[in-house]
């Protein structure tokens, strides 16, 4: 049984919630957690997902990243826990890293908060005790990386006789990470009568296979990439700013700094979103609106005239609430996160670009986003440049530019003899350089450039070197469905006790990490400590080498001293272990 996306039908609103959510059949308090949160409508995989999910029914999905899947899976399984009988824990859900279980955590926590819902997360670096405590205390939810699940299983700690549900979330980067023998133990130790469901951006051979030994009969669910026609993309400069998602506000304030927009559109996902966003840059100086479902008529329109009548410069919305919008001569449109689907991307830079103008579209993701924007390059045939976020000395050299040009424009077009005298005067007594810088420093003042860059956090900026390495890593395959992964023959445990002599890739070196076979470590072991600690993706790393007593893994050249700073400071299978670059004439 196979869904496909559709548009849904126009239901009235229920109990003043949101009509889309109200028609999928979730609780009141479900659909007022989400009026909350802001959310207006739902995403493509919600709307195909939740009714097949709240009915029982095992269901396998297919999704990019950022679709909304975390809402997907985590409504329904919050409403049937609620009302089902009492077990602890009822629920497993099983994430490839640790940066994904703590947001799908944080997710469940959110929604589930009227339901008065246990959530507890566990992963590979947190100490035992207190997660041994609180499995022993009781939970509703676990959220697990597969690695640290198995471990509680093995101890006995965790025990899924009853658990009714179990969500596979990434399975396909799961399985790039070596866990498939992880995934299998630990459903092994399920009941048979549970309800499962497995999202994948991907649906190889592997992923079918999985599905087909664990999930009963389900509803495929597959939200398929809506092609964009060609030449239909704007001229538009399009740059990117990958930064974790504490950081993006600060990121955002620094990016707007340096573009300088006479009239900007910030795209937010949710209606809390666009408040927190249009807060923050009044607090930074910027003169911004909101604009979302949640506004009044009059206060919606308030906001629009300011905005066209150049009142304001930012007007920060919803992509529900900015439909329609005739709004001319935007100089930049800013995704303050990457919308669900390539139509939609386009849709908003769109609104940029007009009349034969060249537009600017600007996107703060998260690195965990990087997939869903090359998934939107492809489509919509357009290059996206992914750019360090500005210093403080890119601003500081920006404003100086600026106010170089004010200055040589005032020169030009403006009527400036009455002030001639004045410095004449001052030249009797003072260098004239000096008096000009003096002036100069005055105008730069004006702009805004006495602003304090303290109150700004330090960000944890990728350096050129490595963005230069994303771009010339190899691009994935054209074909619908393909993904950047870790070839799995990279990923395989080569049977000799001595590592390989053939040298590394161009652009690569060999780190040694001093734990190996005899230790238990498998590639999927090294491969989540660098994924989880450094922040890179799978994709960038090379060939993987287990001996008996240590290991070796191929990094790119520009990041290894990051990589190996990160993992001498983390633990792996428990133990810290000797970590540097691998020299041959040393450790052969």
């Amino acid at each position: 049984m196979k869904h496909e996306t559709s548009r849904p039908p126009v239901i009235p609103s229920v109990h003043g919630f949101s009509p889309g959510f109200a028609a999928l059949g979730l609780e009141a308090r479900l659909l007022a957690t989400l009026d909350q949160l802001g959310y207006e409508e739902p995403t493509p995989i919600q709307r195909e997902a939740i009714p097949p999910l709240l009915a029982g029914k095992d269901v396998l999905g297919q999704a990019a990243t950022g679709t909304g899947k975390t809402a997907a899976f985590a409504l329904p399984l919050l409403q049937r826990l609620a009302q089902g009988t009492k077990a602890q824990p009822a629920a497993l859900i099983l994430v490839p890293t640790r940066e994904l279980a703590v947001q799908v955590g944080d997710a469940v926590k959110r929604y589930g908060k009227e339901l008065r819902t246990s959530v507890l997360t566990l992963y590979g670096g947190q100490a035992m005790g207190p997660q041994l405590h609180a499995l022993k205390r009781g939970v509703d939810i676990v959220v697990a990386t597969p690695g640290r699940a198995l471990d509680h299983i093995r101890r006995q700690s965790l025990k899924l006789a009853q658990v009714r549900v179990v969500v596979l979330d990434e399975a396909d980067e799961m399985l790039d990470m070596g866990f498939a023998d992880d995934l299998d133990a630990i459903l092994q130790e399920t009941p048979a009568t549970k309800q499962t469901a497995l999202f994948s951006a991907t649906l190889p051979a592997r992923i079918k296979s999985i599905a087909q030994r664990h999930l009963t009969h389900p509803v495929e669910v597959t939200i398929a990439k809506e092609p964009v026609k060609t030449g239909t993309t704007p001229r538009v400069q399009q740059t990117a700013y990958i930064v974790a998602k504490p950081y993006r506000g600060a990121a955002l304030v620094r990016v707007l700094d340096m573009a300088g927009p006479t009239s900007a559109l910030v795209f937010c996902r949710t209606r809390v979103e666009v408040d927190d966003v249009t807060a923050m840059l009044n607090g930074r100086g910027y003169r911004a609106e909101a604009l979302h479902g949640g506004m009044s008529q009059p206060q919606r329109d308030r906001a629009l005239q300011a905005f066209r009548a150049g009142q304001t410069n930012l007007l920060v919305a919803t992509d529900v609430a900015a439909r329609g919008l005739d709004i001319p001569r935007v100089s930049h449109v800013i995704n303050f996160d990457l919308p669900s689907s390539a139509e939609i991307y386009v849709h908003r830079i769109g609104r940029t670009g007009r009349a034969g103008r060249v537009g600017a579209a600007i996107t703060v993701l998260d690195p965990r986003e990087e997939r869903l924007l090359r998934s939107i390059e492809r489509l919509t045939n357009a290059n996206v440049t992914v750019a360090p976020v500005p210093s403080t000395a890119d601003l500081l050299a920006k404003r100086l530019e600026r106010t170089r040009a004010a200055v040589q424009e005032a020169m030009q077009t403006e009527d400036i003899g009455g002030f001639r005298g004045v410095v004449e005067a001052m030249a009797a007594s003072h260098d004239p350089i000096t008096i000009a810088a003096a002036a100069m420093k005055l105008v730069f003042r004006a702009q805004g450039g006495d602003r304090v860059e303290e109150d700004i956090p330090a960000l944890p900026v990728r350096r050129p070197e490595f963005h230069q390495t994303m771009r010339t890593m190899p691009r994935p395959s054209s074909r619908t469905g393909d993904r950047d992964r870790v070839e799995p023959s990279r990923l395989s445990e080569r049977p000799t006790g001595r590592p390989d002599r053939e040298r590394p890739n161009a652009g690569m070196v060999r780190v040694y990490v001093g734990t190996g076979r005899h230790a238990g470590i498998r590639p999927g072991d090294l491969v989540g400590a660098i994924t989880n600690e450094a922040k890179v993706r799978s994709t960038v790393l090379g060939g993987i080498e287990i001996l008996d007593r240590f290991s070796l893994i191929e990094v790119p050249e520009a990041m290894a001293s990051m990589i190996i700073d990160r993992l001498r400071r983390t633990r792996i299978k428990g133990h810290r272990v000797p970590v540097r670059l691998f020299r041959e004439e040393r450790d052969i």
